[in-house]
């Protein structure tokens, strides 16, 4: 019996079903009308999808690989990275055994994007691209489900509430996540359920004490479990933060409101945010398996974030938020004035959280030299 069934992402023998079943979604059809076709057309659905399918079925219908759709997707992805940044830029890779399986740790900025730069920076250095750890709360739509499994993501039962019922998902992901790694298969998850939303980037403890339920099973110590993870951190860093206004207006609702209800459809739009909107320069900084400072959760915890916060690489932006390095000085610097433009396109009722946003990476720095 295949005991990952319902988590894991699509073998080869099951990408071609899945493709077709893409393909056959009228929902996911016409969500690539919108975004590709003239906006008169698109809503012309009796025109639009019978092109559009047509389209998919010839770029599509001789994948029946995993590797193929990836390899697909790096198109598709050059294609974002060429649009919508400056430049990507990657750190610590040449310093990674290109035949180890690795447990990314990263900080979590982008719904999507983060992995999928994480896998970009791999394929570009001839490394395996990882499986890719997903909440089931973004798979409300089937062709998102489809396509998230496609490539190489795997589900996490974030929905389950009943303690036994929470055990038995949270044991089933710790216990595949470890086999993946054994059998050669890197992993990557955020360091946190969601992303982050205030620049604190942290690691939660409960992550490192679902990867221990397995090692507890195999009746090791945590610290010796740890190691043989090969966890290595990873620091994420965008330019212009991805999805920075609706990422303020949900921390000034709960400020006011107590607490935040995402609409219908707010995660898709999300995403399309992520892909579509200018990211400037972004860099990836790979850091090193950790091998100490890992005895109980909550010291593995402080040891990724000080790799994650030493490593983060600071922009313009960031130093001018925080009212800290030379482009302070020159009020009349490029930086200094493109940076107010950006900020005084935000409602200013979220100004003063999004000015924190960029800020907090530099503050966290130098706390952590203190």
């Amino acid at each position: 019996m295949d005991k990952y069934a319902d988590i894991r992402p699509y073998n080869d023998d099951e990408v071609a079903d899945a493709v077709a079943r893409l393909v056959a979604d009228n929902d996911f059809v016409d969500l690539i009308a919108k975004h590709n076709l003239p906006g008169w057309l698109a809503g012309m659905r009796f025109l639009s999808r019978p092109l559009v399918r047509a389209n998919l079925k010839r770029k599509w219908g001789q994948v029946n690989s995993v590797r193929q759709v990836q390899l697909e997707v790096v198109h598709y992805l050059e294609r974002i990275i060429h649009n919508t940044t400056s430049e990507v830029t990657y750190s610590g890779l040449d310093k990674l055994d290109k035949n180890q399986a690795y447990l990314f740790i990263s900080n979590h900025r982008d719904i999507v994007l983060d992995p999928a730069l994480v896998n970009f920076g791999l394929h570009q250095h001839d490394m395996n691209t990882v499986r890719i750890a997903i909440g089931d709360n973004l798979l409300q739509i089937p062709y998102i489900t489809e396509l998230m499994r496609l490539n190489k993501s795997f589900i996490v039962k974030r929905s389950a509430k009943a303690p036994k019922e929470m055990l038995k998902a949270l044991s089933q992901l710790s216990a595949y996540i470890y086999d993946s790694l054994q059998d050669g298969h890197s992993i990557w998850i955020a360091q946190r359920e969601g992303r982050t939303k205030d620049g604190f980037d942290q690691t939660d403890p409960a992550l490192l004490k679902m990867l221990q339920l397995n090692g507890r099973k195999q009746k090791k110590e945590f610290a010796e479990y740890v190691r043989e993870l090969k966890i290595v951190p990873v620091s994420i860093s965008y330019q212009y933060e991805p999805c920075a206004i609706s990422k303020a207006k949900e921390l000034y609702h709960k400020k006011h409101h107590g607490e935040y209800i995402k609409s219908a459809g707010e995660d898709i739009s999300s995403i399309v945010e992520g892909f579509t909107t200018n990211k400037g320069h972004v860099h990836l900084a790979f850091g090193q398996p950790v091998q100490s400072g890992c005895d109980t959760p909550e010291d593995l915890a402080k040891t990724i974030d000080k790799q994650i916060v030493e490593s983060f690489y600071l922009h313009p932006g960031n130093y001018i938020a925080a009212k800290h390095g030379d482009a302070v000085v020159d009020s009349e610097s490029v930086d200094v004035k493109e940076f107010d433009e950006r900020m005084r396109a935000i409602p200013e009722e979220l100004r003063d959280l999004v000015t924190a946003l960029y800020a907090r990476p530099v503050l966290r720095k130098e706390e952590m030299d203190t």
